[in-house]
């Protein structure tokens, strides 16, 4: 099977020309899992940015206390989100091997199926720190920078990319599993996140391009 994090180190302490360079190689890791962590960090990242340069102005001394508290959380998830793009190649392991053992081994339906589980663990987890990301960023977006509102759009933007990414990733892996309640109960959250947080960022990007573009 194709290599994994383990032969590179982390692929979140690479630089931006390496890791695309590693996800754009005939390996199976980093693959579209990582990219969705990468890209809902950098929605968030952007939440951040407007956070200080807001921060410390005066016009926007009433709305600090919040702003304040807005980058602690933001901080919090960027971190949550690189730590996912490793956490996602880790999980390929188990299953890449799990894939190799011989179909006549009565070991590889259980090896498999609980593979297959923890390789939904860290797509699930991005698209929750997703969602979370897109209600920050609405709430900067109204209490945050004038000056910084295209940044808001790209992070909302960003954010949606990475929640649809990142269910692609939960539902390719739901669909092998035998054990259909869990499945059932992952693709339920995995599809309420996307109609609702998905909804909300490109929602907010497009209210963004209208005021930047004097439409509202």
């Amino acid at each position: 099977m194709a290599d994994t994090s383990a032969s590179m180190g982390s692929l979140a302490d690479l630089s931006c020309r390496d890791f695309t360079c590693e996800l754009a190689a005939r390996k199976s890791v980093p693959g579209g899992g990582g990219a969705a962590a990468l890209a809902g960090a950098l929605g968030i990242a952007l939440c951040s940015m407007v956070g200080n340069f807001t921060a410390g102005k005066k016009r926007y001394a009433e709305v600090e206390e919040d702003v304040l508290c807005m980058m602690g959380e933001a901080e919090e998830l960027r971190s949550k989100l690189i730590g996912l793009i490793d956490a996602d190649a880790v999980a390929f392991e188990p299953l890449s091997r799990a894939y190799s053992i011989p179909r006549d081994d009565p070991a590889r339906a259980q090896e498999l199926e609980a593979a297959t589980k923890e390789a939904c663990s860290a797509p699930m987890e991005m698209m929750r720190a997703c969602a979370r990301s897109v209600e920050l960023l609405e709430e900067m977006g109204e209490k945050g920078s004038r000056m910084l509102l295209s940044d808001i759009g790209c992070g909302a933007a960003l954010c949606s990319a990475a929640l649809i990414s990142a269910s692609l990733n939960v539902f390719v892996n739901t669909k092998a599993l035998a054990d259909r309640a869990y499945a059932e109960s992952l693709e339920q959250e995995a599809d309420q996140l996307l109609a609702t947080y998905a909804l909300r960022a490109d929602a907010l990007a497009s209210l963004v391009a209208r005021r930047i573009r004097g439409e509202e």
